[in-house]
């Protein structure tokens, strides 16, 4: 019962995820005017607005215009709850709990975000590592976080030195900071090094273009978040034999 209300409390906050990430990108306002089709700009009615079953049940299209709704938004209200859940499976029913869902929601905006518009708005940057540092071990977590961000920033500024262009952005490092406060040290390594590993081949094949490194490191903090005790495990086994 109290998997199930957790997700559907998920999916809700998932729903306004997708009005953030749609807006936020164009400089809108979050909050005003109403939802609206993006094709024929009929507001939408308050049973449209149902996640995921209304979609499902409008067959993926406008109530009004019949043009198509993409799919991203019921997948981004799934993956909401199932985040949700999968952090109460990981902390259990603790009062920290919403804002570190919240980070996590914050961070896949940003993959969204970064892989639509190859930017990061400092607005959910910010959420994000915000939401990161309520926990109990606020200090430690606020600690966590400087370290991470200022040691990223460092190796941007030296990567930068020897490379003669500016090898990391600002967002990163903010990313860092919130990958700190979530995993605290040594996992925040170990974050860093998957998601190296899982962004070799994306590069490999977009060398002119290069690829989105938010994406990366927020799928590597969630997965080392998750299953931390099994990663240093891996980690180690691959290290020393």
């Amino acid at each position: 019962m109290i998997t199930t209300l957790i997700f559907i409390f998920g999916v809700m906050i998932g729903s306004f995820l997708n009005v953030v990430i749609y807006r936020i990108p164009k400089g809108e306002s979050i909050v005003m005017p109403a939802s609206k089709c993006q094709s024929c700009q009929a507001p939408l009615k308050w049973w449209h607005n149902i996640p995921i079953f209304s979609w499902l049940f409008l067959g993926g299209k406008c109530y009004f215009c019949k043009e198509k709704i993409s799919a991203q938004y019921p997948i981004i209200e799934l993956l909401s709850g199932l985040i949700f859940v999968i952090i109460y499976f990981k902390l259990g029913l603790v009062w920290h709990l919403p804002f570190v869902a919240a980070s996590f929601l914050a961070l896949l905006a940003l993959v969204m975000i970064d892989f639509k518009y190859m930017a990061v708005p400092d607005s959910i940057n910010f959420a994000a590592l915000i939401f990161a540092l309520i926990q109990p071990e606020f200090l430690n977590a606020i600690l966590y976080s400087i370290i991470a961000a200022g040691g990223l920033y460092l190796i941007g500024l030296l990567s930068s030195f020897i490379a003669r262009r500016q090898a990391m952005g600002g967002a990163d490092v903010i990313v860092a900071g919130t990958m700190g406060a979530l995993l605290g040290f040594p996992n925040f390594f170990s974050a860093i090094f998957i998601s190296a590993i899982l962004a070799i081949i994306p590069a490999l094949f977009n060398r002119k273009t290069g690829v989105p490194f938010v994406p990366f490191l927020a799928l590597a903090t969630f997965i080392v978040y998750v299953y931390d005790i099994q990663t240093i495990q891996l980690l180690e086994s691959i290290i020393y034999g």
